[in-house]
């Protein structure tokens, strides 16, 4: 059962869209907690262990993946859901299928992709996602994908972030005219919060980042400051450390206060008031949205744009492209279950397919395994 205090205006189960093919379910679980469930269990979820967040997997153990990003997201989204009385099944299922459809290694493979289709019908990881929900996932007996429930897919297609361009084209049974659910709203800024936060604690540890040139971002400096007040004789990795912790939690409590007083200011008693507001009600306070932002252009500045972060992304540019290019100039490289979809598909899209499902480290031996005589086939 799910929770019997959830807010009037919370996505419940109850009240689903359904999923587009029936099914005789083998309990009673209920309907968000199902598709959590299938997106834990699903290949393309195991598959983000291996994938790039920003650091490379084999730069070192410690670095996060988008598996443990997801994981942080999710850990995040349902702190703020739970505050809000809001369905925390659903953002659950949210967090850990908005980077299913990521390539390996990070927004580099992205892009590279989105070049090589430009003319095969693009490339962008929500559609990704979507897709493999929808389609690419092979598990169940009567159908392709997870059979997910609406409002999750939903929620997928319209997950935006600062990397991602939305475009409703071909989506319109998701109806890009209405808001997301407040759920899904979420996903944003708990992604926002893991990533930002969690970078400053990879770029620390590898030294990228600079931690007095960091002393210079309001946001980070009030918070150090407060910890350091608060446990004056920490060593400096614990304080920071500490401070990630605190900021994380600022946040949260921020964009709570800032929802809960968009709820009351826009008189929200549906989930049909949410769907038709002019904007999300999910957000940051001013004040610390500014500041926030300061934060993210300090991290573009000085870690996504480091020399030594520049030099991978040059590295996976190239052999990404290679490898796009050598499958298409000889389709019969790829495996035989990926050329059998040729037809149905199209060529380009399923080698677009098979390349974003890999891993870094897939991605990396497929390079040995076609390009250096020696290595084995």
């Amino acid at each position: 059962m799910e929770r019997q205090d959830l807010a009037k205006y919370a996505a419940q189960s109850e009240f689903s869209h359904g999923r587009k093919y029936n099914e005789a379910y083998k309990d009673d679980r209920p309907v968000y907690e199902r598709d959590r469930d299938r997106i834990i269990h699903c290949a393309a979820f195991r598959r983000l262990e291996y994938k790039t967040q920003v650091f490379v997997n084999h730069e070192g153990d410690y670095y996060r993946t988008r598996l443990t990003h997801s994981l942080e997201v999710a850990q995040i989204g349902r702190g703020i859901a739970r505050r809000l009385k809001l369905n925390e099944d659903l953002v659950e299922a949210l967090a850990l299928a908005h980077d299913l459809g990521h390539t390996p290694f990070g927004h580099t493979g992205e892009d590279v992709l989105s070049r090589l289709m430009a003319s095969y019908g693009g490339f962008e990881h929500n559609r990704q996602s979507l897709r493999i929900v929808e389609h690419l996932e092979e598990r169940y007996p009567d159908f392709n994908g997870l059979n997910l429930s609406w409002e999750v897919r939903e929620g997928i297609i319209k997950h935006s972030s600062d990397y991602d361009i939305p475009d409703d084209s071909g989506f319109e049974e998701y109806r890009p005219d209405l808001r997301a659910t407040l759920e899904a709203q979420i996903i944003d800024l708990a992604d926002e919060i893991a990533y930002n936060n969690h970078d400053i604690d990879d770029g620390l540890k590898a030294g990228y980042l600079d931690p007095e040139a960091l002393m210079g971002v309001d946001l980070w400096a009030e918070t150090y400051a407060r910890v350091a007040t608060k446990h004056p004789s920490l060593p400096k990795d614990r304080q920071i450390l500490q401070t990630i912790s605190h900021l994380i939690g600022f946040l949260i409590l921020d964009l709570v206060e800032q929802t809960r007083a968009n709820l009351v200011a826009a008189g929200t008693n549906s989930l049909d008031d949410v769907r038709g507001h002019r904007t999300n009600l999910v957000m940051f306070s001013e004040n610390t949205a500014t500041r926030n932002r300061e934060l993210k252009a300090f991290l573009y500045k000085n870690l996504y744009s480091h020399y030594k972060v520049e030099r991978m992304r040059i590295k996976a540019e190239r052999f990404l492209t290679m490898l796009f290019d050598n499958y298409l100039q000889h389709p019969t490289l790829l495996p035989t279950s990926y050329q059998d979809n040729y037809a149905h598909h199209g060529r380009e899209r399923v080698i677009c397919d098979y390349i974003a499902g890999m891993t870094d480290r897939y991605a990396l031996d497929e390079y040995k395994r076609l390009f250096e005589p020696y290595e084995r086939v």
